[in-house]
């Protein structure tokens, strides 16, 4: 029934975690740069992830 109860993937979590860590990142370097910048590797460990899954 329209994909109510459709549970997401790893792909689409790993997806919606990025964009989160993304925008947390950028949110943080107008006041504190040294924890956008650990957001941001963050983000990127989720990048390899997700590009590990889709190569699959």
């Amino acid at each position: 029934m329209f994909g109510l109860f459709k549970k997401k993937t790893e792909l689409e979590k790993l997806q919606i975690k990025y964009k989160t860590l993304l925008k947390e990142a950028f949110e943080l370097s107008k006041t504190n740069r040294s924890k956008s910048d650990q957001k941001t590797y963050e983000a990127e460990e989720i990048a390899k992830k997700i590009e590990a899954i889709s190569q699959k």
